[in-house]
């Protein structure tokens, strides 16, 4: 199949045509879901996206949105002061600085005018395949060394275990050239998603961002990785995770707006990916949050830590004070850290194939890369899984 990219300027269903005009959208939303994960989709909102017609570009893979044109609203306006009494504008209801700027999370990128909205389709459609058939899968002229050796990655971590540094610099060391194309950078930006190439191949990325939420996981992070996971694996992309997460993000708004089940999402794409899945866990891996995040448990094919990472139930001093109930507390952290801050105890156990130096991540990722193209994994007969939605 071939790629389906949907230029949308829309004020939505006509009304004179009355149920035609609903039948119409709902049989390109049929297409739409027929398509989904067969074909690549993507939508460019270019002006007013309105009405049922925004659910095209809801469904679709990706959807890019155009700076001061662009508007995405299920009810304009006009409609929400006739009903709610509220008085708000385009922009405000439904413009780029809520669905790109980090809202809603509906739109996967802003771009400042039509030309360069176009010019970052070319860009991205280098990346991906046509189809689902991994024959399509985008594959380049090898132009950058993949067993070159990238020392500035030994000094990008801080010897400073609290003190925050940017996941991506990591990333574009690690990526042919030090060229990524973000999906969503606005949005949740404690992680990152990202389409990179390693020896010629397209590869995602995902990241935590200790520069942002002190890098835990939250509500919004944990549906813009998994959605962002289950394309790679729909489509057959190898998916690369840097791990520094302390946790999930506490609170009573995390807890009530559900971050069990969205945190669940996370958890369910990494386990359910078939694609070869590679980790390498910078600094911290604590509790839950280091499970979820492609651990050896999740069917990850290899597993890596840099010297000095911690892989433990949860920080060192947290621990101690549940207990010693806070008696001796010194002591018993200094102990603490000696014994179970360190990959050494998960290695022992095999839950990591090796400590590597930052400098080699690179070729050790391009070698696994290599030997993982021809992965099969063996899956369970079922109508299709059941994702917490």
């Amino acid at each position: 199949g071939a790629p389906v990219i949907g230029l949308n300027d829309s004020g939505g269903a006509r009304i004179q045509e009355g149920t035609d005009s609903l039948a119409g959208d709902a049989d390109i939303f049929q297409c739409n879901v027929d398509a989904s994960g067969v074909i690549l989709q993507i939508s460019v909102v270019m002006g007013p996206c309105a009405g049922g017609a925004v659910y095209s570009p809801a469904m679709t893979n990706f959807s890019f949105m155009v700076d001061d044109t662009s508007y995405m609203f299920v009810t304009g306006p006009e409609v929400v002061k006739t009903i709610t009494n509220e008085t708000v504008t385009k922009e405000e209801l439904g413009g780029v600085s809520v669905h790109a700027g980090g809202k809603s999370g509906v739109s996967h990128g802003l771009y400042p005018n039509d030309v360069a909205t176009l010019h970052a389709m070319r860009t991205l459609l280098d990346y991906l395949p046509r189809s689902n058939d991994a024959s399509t899968l985008s594959v380049c002229p090898v132009t950058d060394d993949p067993k070159q050796s990238v020392l500035s990655l030994d000094r990008l971590v801080p010897n400073n275990p609290n003190m925050p540094y940017d996941m991506k610099d990591i990333v574009c060391k690690v990526l042919n050239h030090g060229s990524m194309f973000e999906i969503q950078p606005e949005h949740a930006k404690n992680i990152v998603t990202a389409f990179g190439q390693m020896e010629g191949q397209t590869v995602g990325i995902v990241g935590n961002n200790p520069i942002v939420l002190a890098r835990c996981l939250n509500i919004g992070a944990s549906e813009k990785a998994s959605r962002f996971m289950r394309f790679c694996d729909c489509f057959n992309i190898p998916i690369v995770t840097f791990v520094d997460v302390p946790g999930f993000l506490p609170g009573t708004g995390q807890e009530h707006g559900g971050i069990i089940r969205h945190g669940a999402k996370l958890l369910f794409a990494f386990a359910e990916a078939t694609v070869p899945k590679i980790t390498v866990i910078s600094r911290k891996a604590y509790g839950g949050a280091y499970d979820v995040m492609s651990s050896k448990h999740l069917r990850g094919d290899a597993n890596y830590v840099w010297p000095g990472a911690e892989i433990v139930v949860m920080g060192a001093k947290g621990a101690v004070e549940i207990i010693f109930c806070g008696k001796d507390v010194e002591k018993h952290t200094a102990e603490y850290r000696d014994r179970f801050a360190n990959p050494m105890v998960a290695a022992q156990r095999g839950y990591i194939d090796d400590v590597i130096e930052p400098h080699d991540t690179r070729r050790i990722i391009c070698d696994d890369l290599r030997l993982l193209r021809s992965k099969k994994v063996d899956t369970i007969p079922r109508k299709h899984s059941n994702i917490p939605l």
